[in-house]
């Protein structure tokens, strides 16, 4: 019996222009789809949520109880270190104004000008988060009047099985949920050592800086975040599940067919950029290659397979029936 070949045309619409896949059927029943090697601009990604919050926050309280008697500045404000922020009596000024206040306007200008109120002044450059006081407010020597951010940056949890892969320096991109129309682009600068237990994960911290502090940045937004692990130009790439292993344990990719039997190609493999893989050697930009239509199912990191890991809002993973098989969501 004369083999059967079977072949099928699919347009696909790429970052790279328009190119098909052809299907092979052999009379052995395995289907073969045929593809190319291509070169694009590929990124390695981690996902992960976060939150904008100050880099080094300061609560300001007074030196000793007594009341606000004026407020110079505002949420929002950027201060100077050195600036006065307010100004309140001590417990002591207080009785005496208030006595004061009861006897003539003479006596009261007197003691208001011979006793001065106390000044609260700003630490360090920044800008006010936060003012928890009104005027004419008595207060305790633990009373939070303001609280002050040096800048705003952005803190994000990463899964034990990622934070490995994670660098000082990488870039990261950032989607506020109240912008989500504007990219931010950042840079890691701290990964934090000590891990805390979420739902029985493990996840670290890591903080973020942009270059340039966006105006619409105001503390405890909420922020979807991209971590780019690796980020390469022009970089051949191939279908990950084109590669196999041979007998010796190297990389191969199905390059033709010698009759009925496949024509295998070793091949150096680099990054995996999810469903498709870095062809360091043995293949050039257009080169054709072939696989078994098999489904490929990328591994899955720790946090992926984790019930209990918290997920992102509005990326549910379907139901599943009472025989585990996964029902899609309707």
């Amino acid at each position: 019996m004369k083999k059967v070949l079977v072949f099928t045309i699919i347009l696909i619409l790429t970052g790279s222009g328009i190119y098909y896949y052809q299907t092979k059927k052999g009379k052995n029943g395995v289907k073969y789809i045929q593809s190319q090697a291509i070169s694009k601009n590929m990124s390695k990604i981690i996902d992960t949520t976060g939150e904008v919050e100050p880099l080094n926050r300061v609560e300001i309280t007074p030196s000793s109880p007594g009341r606000v008697e004026k407020i110079l500045v505002k949420e929002g404000d950027k201060i100077l270190v050195g600036q006065t922020l307010a100004l309140m009596s001590s417990q002591d000024r207080v009785a005496i104004m208030d006595a004061a206040r009861s006897m003539d306007e003479k006596e009261y200008e007197y003691w208001k000008n011979a006793y001065k109120p106390i000044k609260i002044i700003s630490p360090l450059d920044g800008t006010i988060i936060l003012k928890n006081v009104v005027e004419s407010q008595t207060v305790g020597a633990s009373t939070v009047l303001f609280a002050m951010s040096d800048r705003l940056i952005i803190s994000a949890n990463v899964d034990e099985s990622d934070i490995g892969r994670v660098k000082v320096g990488q870039k990261a991109e950032i989607i506020l949920d109240a912008y989500p129309q504007e990219i931010v682009k950042g840079r890691i600068f701290q990964i934090l050592d000590e891990g805390k237990n979420v739902s029985n994960v493990i996840i670290y911290k890591i903080k973020i800086m942009s270059r340039r502090l966006p105006s619409f940045f105001k503390s405890k937004m909420t922020a979807n975040i991209k971590i780019y692990l690796a980020k390469r130009k022009s970089v051949i790439v191939a279908p990950s599940n084109s590669i196999t292993v041979d007998e010796d344990g190297d990389a191969v990719i199905i390059t033709g067919f010698n009759g009925e039997k496949p024509v295998y190609t070793k091949v150096k493999t680099g990054n995996d950029f999810q469903g498709r893989t870095e062809i360091i050697s043995g293949l050039e930009d257009g080169d054709s290659l072939w696989y078994e239509d098999k489904k490929y199912i990328p591994q899955k990191s720790a946090s992926e397979k984790n019930p209990f890991m918290p997920k992102r809002p509005g990326r549910g993973r379907g139901n599943k029936g009472k025989n585990g098989a996964k029902k899609s969501a309707k």
